[in-house]
């Protein structure tokens, strides 16, 4: 299930994730058993000329049976045509371009998966001669067009088991709104309401026009080592577990990587 986070602030983007994958397997008359692995990858770095754009994606762990960075070499090649000239797109473009290419691989699979099992990709960077970034939401496949995330502000967008994060960013975990709008049968309307009140009135105090891109990684970073570290201790589903990769995008220098997991050999045994 995963949980990603980015943030947008005064200095720059940071992305982050950790690196769980959890599959369940359903075999006929037998209980279902779940397999983890901890080497996903879940922030994407774009190439040139698009290298001030990235993203990160929570929910769904596959696509068929591959997993959604798998396909990045496919989308990038497939980007532009032969022979045209390779421009920098703008960062709702290239998120638009990238609704419509994993859209098409997740209509492909067979048999199609229920709705509720997609798989979200956050898409963020910067224009060029823009001051600050910007944020898009893609959920596929029920929301393909991508949605931009809190314009002319800044803010954070986050999702996958977001039980833990909800409970310290906006002070309550929605899963509450749920049992209290079954209990007390109350609208839609008086539900939003509500929320927006729990929003205004517990929501940790994050002055994030005022963050270094310094603290804002920081940040970051507490939501997932939190969530990592909640789960580990608790009953449930441990959807998120493994290295965390956090990277930073800023005006000047594009994207990079402040904290990635490596590929190596065996490790050495400890005495």
């Amino acid at each position: 299930m995963s949980l990603g986070i980015v943030i947008k602030g005064p200095e720059g983007i940071v992305l982050a994730a950790e690196s769980r994958t959890t599959l369940v397997v359903q075999q006929p008359n037998a209980p279902a058993w779940q397999a983890n692995f901890d080497n996903a990858t879940k922030v994407f770095a774009f190439t040139d000329p698009n290298e001030r754009t990235g993203a990160v994606t929570y929910g769904a762990a596959a696509i068929g049976q591959r997993s959604p960075h798998s396909f990045l070499p496919e989308f990038e090649a497939g980007l532009y045509k032969e022979g045209q000239a390779k421009s920098r797109l703008t960062v709702g473009g290239l998120a638009e371009e990238f609704a419509r290419f994993f859209d098409g691989q997740w209509s492909t699979q067979d048999p199609l998966p229920p709705q509720a099992a997609g798989v979200t990709f956050v898409v963020a960077g910067f224009d060029e001669d823009e001051p600050y970034g910007s944020v898009y939401l893609i959920e596929i496949p029920k929301a393909v067009v991508p949605v931009e995330q809190q314009p002319g502000d800044f803010g954070i967008t986050w999702g996958g088991q977001r039980e833990v994060a909800d409970r310290l960013i906006q002070g309550f975990d929605d899963r509450a709104l749920e049992v209290l709008g079954k209990t007390l049968s109350l609208p839609s309307e008086q539900l939003n309401h509500l929320r927006d009140t729990l929003r205004s009135s517990l929501q940790m105090q994050i002055p994030l026009a005022a963050m270094g891109l310094q603290d804002c990684v920081d940040l970051a970073l507490l939501f997932v080592k939190t969530t990592i570290e909640c789960q580990r201790l608790a009953l449930g589903l441990r959807g998120c577990g493994g290295p965390i990769d956090v990277a930073i995008i800023t005006r000047n220098e594009g994207l990079r990587f402040v904290q990635r997991k490596q590929i190596h050999g065996e490790l050495p045994t400890l005495t």
